[in-house]
């Protein structure tokens, strides 16, 4: 049973701003902010490895996805939190008072990850193909999860259609109208 405070999860594939937008929904509504894509990053800073080896290394050992959404969900139990990540839907669970998917067209995301990673296009591309490949192996493997399915999102944003700013007030809205709601049902 969750603590106190709204719990928003934010899922999508990567390069769809998911980072960026929780980040600034936690920052606008005083929520904390968790990303299990950073602590993904963060678990290969420190054992030294790159992304993709820390990704074929969670292949072999279902702990290191495991401790990544045993936090998550520990996170979400403890509420006023915007959780991202491709699971975050599913390991915020009952706890999780909005669900939201962001999309992207594969060339936007695709731009998006070669700029922020320092790649070239087609390095984004095949890198991201292949690590969402092995990714949506894993978490039905694990989980039984099929990441495309959209069924348990309440919204579904494309991030692309507008600028940033525009998309993030859609967004701010949206859980501003939730909360006044929500309020008004209590």
């Amino acid at each position: 049973m969750r603590k106190d405070g709204i719990v928003i999860a934010m899922g999508g594939l990567h390069g769809t701003g998911k980072t960026t937008y929780a980040k600034a929904l936690a920052q606008q509504f005083s929520l904390r902010h968790v990303s299990a894509g950073e602590a993904f990053r963060k678990l290969a800073e420190e054992e030294g490895l790159t992304l993709r080896e820390l990704a074929e290394k969670a292949e072999m050992d279902p702990s290191i996805d495991r401790r990544i959404d045993e936090a998550v969900k520990k996170e979400a139990a403890l509420g006023s939190v915007v959780i991202d990540g491709q699971l975050a839907a599913w390991m915020a669970g009952d706890n999780a008072d909005l669900k939201i998917y962001l999309t992207a067209p594969d060339k936007v995301r695709f731009e998006r990850i070669a700029c922020r990673d320092g790649l070239t296009l087609q390095e984004a591309e095949h890198t991201t193909r292949e690590r969402e490949a092995r990714e949506m192996r894993r978490f039905k493997e694990l989980y039984g999860i099929d990441v495309k399915d959209l069924s348990i999102y309440h919204l579904i944003i494309d991030t692309s259609l507008l600028p940033l700013e525009e998309t993030m007030k859609t967004l701010k809205n949206i859980v501003s109208d939730y909360i006044q709601e929500r309020g008004r049902r209590r």
